[in-house]
C-alpha cells in the first residue's frame, strides 16, 4: 500500500485546566497544510515537525481530544514548546535590556 506523500499539519491546542488533553483545532494537507504552517509562523506558534505523529493526529476529527495513546508524544512536544519559549523569552528580555 502507498503511503500519502502530500505534506500534512496538524495543529493542536491546550489550556491547562481547561480541557483533559490537547484537541486537533485544525488540520490540512498539501496547499492547506501550507498555509496552517504559514499562519502559525505569522503567530509565533511553534512548529514540531514529526510525520509520525502528524500522521496518527491527522486521523483525529477536528475539535477531538488527543487519545491516551498519544499522550506522551504530545508531552514531549508541549515540553519542547515549553522550553523554546521561555529561550526565547531570554533572548528577547536580554536584546530589551541592551538597549
Amino acid at each position: 500500500m502507498a503511503k500519502d506523500k502530500a505534506k500534512k499539519a496538524v495543529a493542536l491546542k491546550y489550556k491547562f485546566g481547561q480541557a483533559i488533553a490537547p484537541k486537533v483545532v485544525a488540520k490540512g494537507q498539501g496547499t492547506l497544510a501550507e498555509k496552517i504552517i504559514e499562519l502559525a509562523r505569522k503567530h509565533g506558534v511553534h512548529i514540531y515537525p514529526d510525520p509520525d505523529l502528524t500522521e496518527a493526529l491527522y486521523k483525529l476529527d477536528l475539535l477531538e481530544e488527543i487519545p491516551p495513546r498519544l499522550y506522551q508524544a504530545v508531552a514531549e512536544v508541549l515540553a519542547f514548546v515549553y522550553v523554546i519559549s521561555k529561550k526565547w523569552e531570554a533572548i528577547k528580555k536580554e536584546k530589551e535590556d541592551g538597549k
